[in-house]
């Protein structure tokens, strides 16, 4: 069996007493959608946190293309590939699409201007923020102002600011809470074409997106891996559908 590239193994966490996870493993192969989910409260928003380096874990291992990354703070976690977008979108609201991409751009791969001064002098930085605004179908939309962009196209523009770290593993932190129709389909379809460049760890409470989008389902529960199997699997485990929205998961 090949190696996944990305195992978390025995991750645990507890606050004050309280185990918010409880020695859950996930393994997260190359090119494959890998979607977390579960109840509120079930622990997802701890294990993410855990994985992306924003909490320590209390026991356990995480592992991203054969190195170790359960020591290293969240920016190094990234520098390593492991890059995430947030339940809640983090922007400059006041700068353009343009600048925010060219700050992430900056900030991974360097660059001689000042943070805040002019950056349009170095070419190969704005190509590279144009490249990715294309990437998400923001394109033409370079010169906007990043908070006077649809709830849509603002999420657009989180995941660019991901994609800035040229990661190996995506978080995505229920990327389509908040949207209509019209900006899921788009969300969707972007994390379709993402999938065939990076491993994606999609949390989500969109299950038609999930089951659409899946290659592989973990159902949290109390803080432990309730269930992991493809979609047909998970749909029809008769535990899921007593615990985790049967009537859906069934449909």
């Amino acid at each position: 069996m090949k190696r996944p590239l990305f195992v978390a193994c025995g991750l645990r966490k507890s606050f004050r007493g309280l185990l918010a996870t409880d020695d859950i493993s996930i393994e997260v192969a190359a090119g494959e959608v890998h979607a977390l989910i579960g109840p509120n409260g079930a622990g997802k928003s701890t294990l993410v946190n855990l994985l992306s380096g924003l909490l320590p874990a209390d026991g356990g291992t995480i592992e991203l293309d054969g190195h170790r990354l359960e020591r290293l703070a969240a920016h190094a976690r990234a520098r390593a590939g492991l890059s995430r977008c947030f339940q809640v979108t983090s922007l400059f609201a006041a700068a353009s699409v343009r600048d925010n991409l060219l700050m992430a751009v900056q900030a991974h791969r360097g660059g001689s201007f000042w943070p805040w001064g002019r950056r349009d002098s170095e070419a190969a930085l704005v190509d590279a923020a144009a490249a990715l605004a294309d990437r998400v179908g923001l394109g033409d939309r370079l010169e906007a102002i990043a908070g006077t962009l649809p709830h849509g196209a603002q999420r657009q523009l989180d995941v660019a600011l991901a994609l800035a770290a040229r990661p190996k593993l995506l978080l995505l932190d229920e990327p389509m809470a908040g949207m209509g129709p019209d900006e899921s389909a788009r969300m969707a379809e972007l994390i379709g074409q993402l999938r065939r460049e990076m491993a994606i760890l999609l949390i989500e409470h969109d299950m038609e997106a999930v089951f659409r989008l899946a290659d592989r389902i973990s159902v949290l529960v109390n803080g432990r891996v309730l269930a992991t199997g493809d979609v047909a699997a998970i749909r029809r485990d008769p535990t899921v559908q007593a615990v985790y929205l049967g009537s859906e998961l069934a449909a």
